[in-house]
Order: structure tokens, then sequence, then C-alpha cells
């Protein structure tokens, strides 16, 4: 997969966080993932701890606060759910604000709410600093099943070429009188898509043909301009955080 092919969540950088190896990054925010989950929900000074890391980690990226929160509003249905908990469980009930609130609702909202706002900031961390070809070749190195890392390679280099093909037909749709806005126009854009599925899967076989000449058996090479694999020191380095994640899931377990 070509360089010009990033994505939009990278932020490029040379911060301590940007070189380490892609594997160690993903065996941190899988531990740090996990860690946080396994945390009873009412250990409420463990989030702040688990919080802690992160804002450490992103300043140590230089990646803003600002650039954090906005990417992280993909969370926010699950958000407003957690607001509706405390409505709609059922059990004990406590008098907040005039309000009759579930109790087993508000700590199924804060649970939802803290667990799920540090995955996805992990998530984001691991993106910001970490390019989708590296991510790839992270997994790759993690023995991630060949036909998964396979899958997601043709998937990222060819949706730019599925989006453009997807703009001109768009193009050529509207040039010829259609107007994609208005209600009645949905059956031309209905067939629209059908032609681009059409399109993508004469594509896909011809590119599979293409593999099969060239001498493909069933797995890519590997190309990466980077560095090797991760060396023991980057694995001590990575697994800083982890590692108090996990003694303070620990803690969080023994104490409450």
């Amino acid at each position: 997969m070509g360089t010009g092919h990033a994505h939009v969540l990278h932020r490029p950088g040379t911060s301590p966080v940007h070189r380490l190896p892609p594997e160690v990054k993903i065996v941190a925010m899988v531990v740090f993932t996990v860690a946080v989950v396994a945390t009873p929900r009412e250990a409420f000074w463990a989030f702040g701890g688990y919080a802690l890391l992160v804002a450490g980690v992103a300043a140590l990226a230089r990646i803003g606060p600002g650039w954090l929160l906005t990417r992280s509003l993909i969370e926010l249905p699950f958000v407003l759910f957690a607001f509706a908990l405390p409505f709609l469980a059922a059990g004990d009930r406590v008098d907040v604000f005039g309000l009759a609130l579930s109790v087993e609702g508000m700590y199924g909202a804060w649970n939802i709410i803290a667990k799920g706002t540090l995955g996805v900031l992990a998530s984001l961390l691991l993106a910001a600093t970490t390019t989708v070809r590296d991510l790839i070749v992270g997994l790759d190195r993690l023995r991630c099943p060949q036909i998964l890392t396979q899958i997601a390679t043709f998937m990222l280099r060819y949706l730019d070429v599925l989006v453009g093909e997807a703009r001109r037909m768009r193009v050529a749709r509207i040039s010829r009188g259609d107007d994609p806005r208005f209600l009645w126009q949905v059956r031309g854009f209905a067939a629209g898509v059908g032609a681009l599925f059409l399109r993508a899967f004469e594509r896909g076989e011809r590119v599979y043909l293409a593999m099969l000449s060239r001498g493909y058996t069933g797995r890519m090479p590997v190309v990466w301009s980077g560095a090797g694999a991760a060396t023991a020191g980057q694995w001590l380095v990575a697994a800083t955080v982890p590692v108090l994640a996990a003694g303070i899931a620990a803690t969080a377990v023994v104490l409450t």
C-alpha cells in the first residue's frame, strides 16, 4: 500500500510515541483497554488514574486535547444511551434534583461513559501516532491471521479508488439532469450504488487474476521503510502505561 494512503486520524510527528514500533503500541493499547474494562465501576479513583495516563501519553505524543475531544464525539450515541439508563433501569431509586433516578442505572451510565471514553481516547492516540500501513505491519508481526491483514490492506488501498469512482458517477448523474436532493431520485441513487458494487467486484477479479499471474501464493510481501521489529528496550518502554494500568485495576479489584 502506497504511502499516499494516509488515514485522516494520523497526525505526523517525531515524538517518542510516534517512533515506537507499531506492534508494541498495539499491545499496549489492548492491555490498557482490558485493564480499564476489568476495573469495578465503583472504583471512581481508578478511572481518574487512567485519565492521567492517557493525558500523559497525549502530552508526550504532542496530541492536543481539543483534537482528541473533537474526534471522541463518535461515541456520542452511546453517551446518550447511557444518560437514559438512570430513568429506564429498575431497582432502588434516589431523588436527584427532584428526579427519581435508578441507582443501578446511574452506575451503569457511569460505567459506559467512563470505560467507553477511555477506550476511544486510547484508540485515537494509537491512530494519531501510527499510520494505517504501519498498523497492518504491526498486526502482521503479532501473527495476526494473514487473511485479515490482506483484507484490511486491499480495503484501505482501494478505498480511495472507490470513492473517486463514486464521485465521477455522481457528476455524470448530475450532468444528465439528476438531482440527488429530491426523494424521488432515490431510484437513481440505488442504481448507482448497484453499478458501483458491480464495478468494484469486476475490478477485484481483475486485480486478483493479475496477482496470480505475478506469482501470488496467498501471502503478501511485507515492505516497510521504517525500523525493524521492536527491541527489548522498546517493549519495556511501551509496557510502562499498560503495567501501571494493570496495577491500578488490580488495586481497584482488591479494594472494592
